[in-house]
């Protein structure tokens, strides 16, 4: 292999190509950009919350769910979980800092659908002829 086409390999292995069916920022996009994904890295912007406060922030959320949206997050790195050894447990969580990163970057597209919701929803009435 040439240095050139090592040099092109490199750059797509540390960018990632999204539109590749093997690529893994495809799963990592289905985590972050689910309902409830979305929801969640929006929630801990503002901080450190607790289970039962996220669950009652993210109205909807099942504890299933959220159980497992919080651990999809905090295996591919947003999530901080942080367990005290104390009776009841106490468990917290929090956005670490590539977590606040995409936190904007969802928190800005859902901003963008709120802004522009009267137009998606006009635009998803049937035509009347």
């Amino acid at each position: 292999m040439s240095n050139e086409n090592k040099g092109l390999l490199a750059a797509v292995i540390q960018r990632g190509d999204v539109l590749s069916s093997e690529c893994p920022s495809r799963e990592i996009l289905k985590h972050v950009t689910s309902q409830w994904g979305v929801l969640v890295l929006i929630v801990l912007l503002n901080g450190t919350h607790r289970f039962s406060q996220l669950r009652r922030k993210i109205v909807g959320v099942s504890e299933k769910m959220l159980t497992q949206t919080l651990q999809q997050l905090e295996m591919d790195g947003f999530v901080l979980r942080v367990s005290y050894p104390v009776v009841p447990p106490h468990t917290e969580y929090s956005l670490t800092p590539l977590g606040e990163g995409i936190g904007r970057q969802v928190e800005s597209l859902a901003d963008w659908i709120e802004d522009n919701i009267g137009q998606i929803m006009q635009g998803q009435m049937p035509n009347k002829k």
